[in-house]
């Protein structure tokens, strides 16, 4: 019995080693590295940031750790690392993509989610609607209340981005005031349009009708209201009335 017994660990034991020295070979040497899904951060900065070589033996990744790694890049998301086998690693991620530009005395981009992810450079482009309003003194010492305000202009840029009439491309800005809610801003002349904290898709459908008709004429405005209820309250600029006179 003690015979057997030795045979059976010494197997286990050789067995071990046998799979220890298998694995260490250099059949699961890394050859190649593949990194897909990847648009605005170049396929070598991926990998840079992996930190993965090829020649290194595949099971000695911490696949976690390298998601963690590559994801310290503002544009990523999300980043997934997998072992193809025998000698392939996929990197696999998820860029953000910015909805608007945050004014906090420094300029961000905001994602669809909301967050504020990468402070804006020289090498990026302004081409986005403006979010103001959020003071950085709150935004630090209110992170809550600012993230729900800027998911809530995330939603109206939606709201705009799926209207025929008045919609996304006519706004250069939105601005929050806490009193007054939510105010954009036209494109051409700068109109401010009062929307207040709710009801939006009725609002901009009621501006819709008359939107045309007034596109032509923005330079002579001051604003438009939408907060009373089935109207639409245009004030006209006191020099372009004076001027007319």
């Amino acid at each position: 019995m003690t015979v057997i017994l030795g045979s059976f660990f010494l197997a286990i034991s050789g067995g071990g080693l046998l799979i220890r020295a298998f694995i260490a070979s250099d059949y699961f040497r890394i050859s190649g590295i593949q990194v897909e899904n990847g648009s605005r951060v170049a396929s070598e900065d991926i990998v840079a940031l992996s930190h993965i070589r090829t020649g290194t033996n595949i099971f000695s990744l911490n696949l976690e750790r390298i998601g963690r790694k590559i994801e310290e890049n503002p544009w990523i998301a999300s980043a997934r690392v997998q072992r193809i086998f025998p000698d392939l690693v996929v990197i696999r991620i998820s860029e953000r993509e910015p909805r608007a530009v945050v004014n906090l005395g420094y300029l961000y981009y905001l994602d669809d989610e909301g967050e504020i992810f990468k402070l804006i450079d020289s090498s990026d482009t302004l081409d986005y609607p403006v979010v103001t309003g959020i003071d950085r003194k709150n935004f630090l010492e209110e992170p809550e209340e600012a993230h729900r305000i800027l998911k809530e202009a995330v939603a109206l840029l939606d709201k705009l981005g799926r209207r025929t009439g008045f919609g996304l491309e006519d706004v250069s800005e939105i601005h929050y005031d806490p009193v007054e809610g939510y105010i954009l801003f036209t494109c051409a002349g700068g109109v401010p349009i009062h929307l207040g904290f709710s009801n939006f898709e009725g609002k901009l459908s009621r501006l819709d009708r008359i939107y045309k008709d007034l596109e032509s004429r923005l330079a002579t405005l001051q604003y438009i209201d939408l907060n009373v209820a089935d109207r639409v309250i245009v004030k006209l600029d006191a020099k372009s009335i004076r001027g007319k006179g």
